[in-house]
């Protein structure tokens, strides 16, 4: 029998269902490759999403003058544009990350295969496998994982992004967002944080040296390990002569080069000249209207009101104090802040002292005392009593050092802060009149005793308020509205708010203007001496509280307002003698002396449009208010209103013959207020009168019959002199129940709250 060689039937069969197999397994794997594609991009931003991307930007804030004051940031970026960074940046960073970049489509296999090459034979990461696109696409949408899933992300965006933008924009958002090491996000950011200059004027060392960083920026940074950064530098340089971009000797020079790395960070919240300044911006408008995303994220650009020279000097003068304080500078005419000062140092103490320390202000308070009595038609030129008070609770208000001057001018009282006249001043006016006038000039505290405490100042106020109360008399009446905060623009340069003068006429100008000329006595002759000026008209008032806790200043000159307070936050006495005069007025003064030739404000005040019809200026006798004749011993320069200026000059210092010819009678002339029970007091405390200057009128029963004339003096025609207005009183003593209680917290708690408002706004964790 013959075999022979028989051609296997199923082998033909096997061969098929071979290539079905495989080709089934390969659309297996196709499919799988492709689901998973697939999940992975449906897990990714879609188009639109990456077109509508906005990085996170750094906030800045900016002084009056467009100096930087602070960034609020979770990643500090500012953008630059291409143009606007320099072309050394753009090829050393191409060279050390993806010279390739303007060839590939996203991914660059030939970059891939470099750098595993390089980094093996230097046993080193020298080069990364991943685009400038990759890059972009983690650094913007994925984590830093190192997995499988997240580089297929990666490679998925990167190929999406080269398809919906220009290579030019690409590499513009890498380098605004790439990290660059010690919180710098983007280029505009290194290039201040690492040698404090503009991107566009960085040259070839310096570009080279931050190009070196992107690898690995906190390993490579030259501000700890300036040898691993050299290294870098050197490589760097190597790649960008390997690529014909320098020359040798460019490169040799650029790596020999001395690098000035800048030492000055970029301010933030808790390290820039004014924290309490934009803390309070911050806490009371940025984060409640336009919350953190947008403050720490979106890129705004916001234009304040303070001057940073000013709040230089300001934080200079509070740096004096022994114990703590605050200082508040305003103009008045607009109500712009120009210097806030909480306290002397914030990173101790949050507690903002110019806007949440609620204190006593004392006799500071008193001039808008006096404007409440002026607008009932009293006048400094006219008398009070200043004699002890006692009153039926056993409130006994007295004077410093317990010393009493008898009749006196309110511009005396003020001047020389007599405290039994000022309460004599509120019994006149009626405490309901003097709150009104308070509120009416901005004082906004719900801490005003509805009694005659008042009169001393027994308010609790912020320096603020009284800042914005103060300028009413710098600014003929008006009571501005105190604002921190000119404009808000938006990343792409829109404006989101604009803030200006908010005036409202709060009391007469000729009243104000009477006061201000008495507060310029205050400064030239009476308790304010600490502050005087040399060559400026300066206004102001000391203040004082019970048991020396609590000093203050406020005043101001033509176009500046300030007000110092200091004081201890545990309410210590700050010593015997430790008057407003003493401890607040010296600070005032060393902020002022420096602040009137910063801000070039005028020396005196412009009396155009008071000066004629609405008030006359007058050297008036400051002891009699008469105008003084050339025997006064005590003369002043004030305003007052037209119709309320008396001609008759002071019949109390004056010859006889002065006067003898005038009129009988002067129905302006100054007149002698008697409070209640008063009367019983002019035999100690009222004022004796020359023999010429009585009247043959008066008779022995009048309330004035203790001002009689030295007998045996001659009897020259006198003119007749008004007898004392004898007034009910208003008002009633302070009591525990009339005092509306404030506890203050303690820094402690406004520490507190401070780090819950940081969390509650999700600033911190």
């Amino acid at each position: 029998m013959q075999y022979r060689n028989k051609k296997n039937p199923n082998k033909g069969h096997i061969g098929v269902t071979l290539l079905y197999a495989i080709i089934l397994f390969c659309a297996i794997i196709f499919v799988l490759c492709a689901g998973f594609m697939l999940k992975m991009s449906m897990e990714l931003p879609s188009s639109n999403e990456l077109i509508r991307f906005n990085p996170t930007l750094s906030t800045v804030i900016y002084d009056r003058n467009g100096a930087e004051v602070a960034r609020l940031f979770k990643e500090n970026r500012t953008w630059a544009s291409l143009d606007k960074i320099s072309p050394w940046v753009i090829k050393a960073v191409l060279a050390a990350e993806d010279d390739n970049f303007y060839e590939h489509h996203g991914i660059d296999v030939k970059g891939i295969v470099r750098a595993a090459i390089v980094n093996f034979t230097h046993k080193g990461a020298l080069q990364g496998g991943s685009t400038i696109t990759q890059q972009l696409a983690r650094n913007l949408f994925l984590t830093r994982e190192k997995t499988i899933e997240r580089k297929v992300k990666e490679i998925i965006l990167a190929i999406r992004l080269e398809r919906l933008y220009p290579k030019d924009q690409i590499l513009e958002m890498y380098l605004n967002t790439v990290y660059w090491g010690h919180g710098s996000y983007g280029i505009y950011s290194a290039s201040y944080n690492y040698f404090g200059k503009d991107p566009l004027t960085l040259t070839l060392p310096e570009a080279s040296m931050l190009a070196g960083l992107l690898a690995a920026p906190e390993y490579y940074t030259p501000l700890r390990h300036l040898d691993r950064a050299k290294t870098r530098q050197f490589y760097v340089l190597k790649r960008m002569e390997e690529l014909g971009w320098i020359t040798r000797s460019e490169a040799n020079e650029a790596l020999e080069a001395n690098l000035n790395f800048s030492k000055k960070r970029q301010p933030t919240l808790g390290n820039n000249p004014a924290p309490y300044f934009v803390s309070y911006i911050l806490f009371n408008h940025l984060l409640p209207k336009y919350g953190p995303e947008v403050v720490y994220q979106g890129g705004l650009k916001i234009y304040t009101t303070l001057d940073l020279k000013l709040q230089s000097a300001a934080e200079r003068a509070i740096s004096g104090l022994k114990c703590e304080g605050a200082l508040v500078a305003m103009d008045p005419n607009t109500g712009e802040i120009l210097a806030m000062v909480g306290g002397k140092d914030f990173k101790v103490s949050k507690f903002n002292r110019a806007v949440q320390a609620y204190r006593e202000p004392g006799s500071a308070f008193k001039p808008l005392v006096y404007t409440a009595a002026l607008e009932k038609g009293i006048r400094p030129i006219d008398r009070i009593l200043d004699a002890p008070l006692y009153f039926p609770n056993g409130w006994q208000p007295s004077n410093y050092g317990d010393k009493y001057h008898g009749e006196s001018t309110l511009l005396e009282a003020l001047t020389d802060s007599y405290n039994t006249v000022a309460v004599r001043v509120a019994q006149l006016t009626g405490i309901d009149a003097i709150i009104k006038t308070a509120r009416d000039m901005g004082i906004t505290s719900p801490y005003l005793p509805q009694d005659l405490s008042l009169a001393l100042g027994s308010a609790s106020v912020t320096p603020l308020e009284m800042a914005v109360a103060y300028s009413v008399y710098a600014n003929d009446g008006y009571r501005v509205e105190p604002f921190a905060i000119k404009k808000v623009v938006d990343f792409r340069g829109r404006l989101l708010e604009s803030n200006g003068p908010n005036l409202n006429q709060a009391v007469d100008p000729s009243i104000t203007a009477t006061i201000r000329s008495m507060l310029i006595d205050v400064v030239n002759n009476g308790t304010g001496r600490a502050a005087k000026i040399p060559g400026y008209d300066v206004f102001g008032k000391t203040g004082t509280t019970n048991d020396w806790k609590d000093a203050w200043f406020a005043g101001g000159v033509p176009g500046l307002v300030c007000v110092v307070y200091a004081g201890n936050d545990n309410h210590r006495s700050l010593g015997n003698g430790s008057t407003g005069g003493r401890i607040a007025a010296p600070v005032w003064k060393a902020f002022m002396s420096e602040a009137v030739k910063i801000a070039n404000v005028k020396e005196s005040f412009s009396l155009a449009g008071i000066i004629g019809e609405r008030a006359i200026q007058l050297d008036i006798c400051r002891e009699t208010g008469y105008p003084a004749s050339p025997s006064c011993p005590k003369k002043a320069t004030i305003l007052l209103p037209a119709n309320q200026a008396p001609v008759r000059t002071c019949p109390y210092h004056g010859s006889p013959y002065e006067f003898s010819a005038m009129e009988a009678t002067d129905p302006n002339e100054p007149k002698l207020y008697l409070i209640g029970g008063d009367n019983a007091l002019l035999a100690s405390y009222g004022m004796k009168l020359p023999a010429y200057a009585a009247s043959s009128s008066q008779s022995e029963s009048s309330p004035d019959s203790s001002r009689t004339p030295d007998e045996g003096a001659p009897q020259p025609l006198a003119p007749q002199l008004p007898q004392p207005q004898v007034v009910e009183p208003k008002g009633e003593p302070p009591s525990d129940e009339s005092k509306k209680i404030y506890k203050e917290p303690s820094p402690s708690e406004i520490d507190r709250r401070y780090q819950e408002l940081l969390k509650e706004y999700g600033l911190v964790d």
